[in-house]
């Protein structure tokens, strides 16, 4: 198996999980509509969904073929997580909010490797020289920052009086 097979695989697996979030963050935003915290949700998911898209155009431009039924299953796992009880039988809780949060962070702090491993181990800086690997590490980074205090005040809210 060759490099560029491994790297076809990995960007499948990667473009799979990136699907998975970008669904989630508009889920959760949706969830917040109307508040501070569905703004910046908003702001994650819309630079979530142009990374999806710029990821599938770079597998394009690369002669990499989309793995639909990796995607299909990542929409899928999503949908699914919907249904994980929450503490309420027909609401939003606050444990709701904390998971979702908690779970896009992930997906967001994620892009940090990712984009290192493209640009620098994968040689992609070289192959795609118009994709600004520095830039969307930057825009990670802004998605994090974004993200962290609403995070540490819905865990706040969903552990009421627990920790410090």
């Amino acid at each position: 198996m060759g490099a560029d097979q491994h790297l076809r695989i990995y960007m499948n697996d990667q473009l799979a999980a990136g699907v998975g979030w970008r669904e989630l963050a508009w889920r959760a935003q949706r969830n917040n509509a109307g508040t501070p915290l569905g703004d910046t949700l908003a702001r994650v998911a819309q630079i979530t969904t142009e990374d999806v898209e710029l990821f599938a155009r770079m597998m394009r431009r690369l002669g990499f073929p989309q793995n639909r039924a990796k995607v299909a299953g990542a929409i899928a796992a999503e949908r699914v997580g919907r249904l994980k009880l929450n503490g309420r039988l027909r609401s939003y809780s606050p444990l709701s909010r904390f998971v979702e949060l908690d779970a896009t962070l992930m997906g967001v702090m994620g892009k940090e490797p990712l984009w290192r491993n493209l640009g620098d181990h994968a040689g992609l800086r070289t192959r795609l020289p118009d994709v600004d690997f520095d830039r969307l590490l930057e825009r990670a980074r802004t998605q994090i920052e974004l993200l962290r205090p609403h995070h540490e005040a819905a865990a706040r809210e969903a552990f009421r009086g627990r920790g410090g």
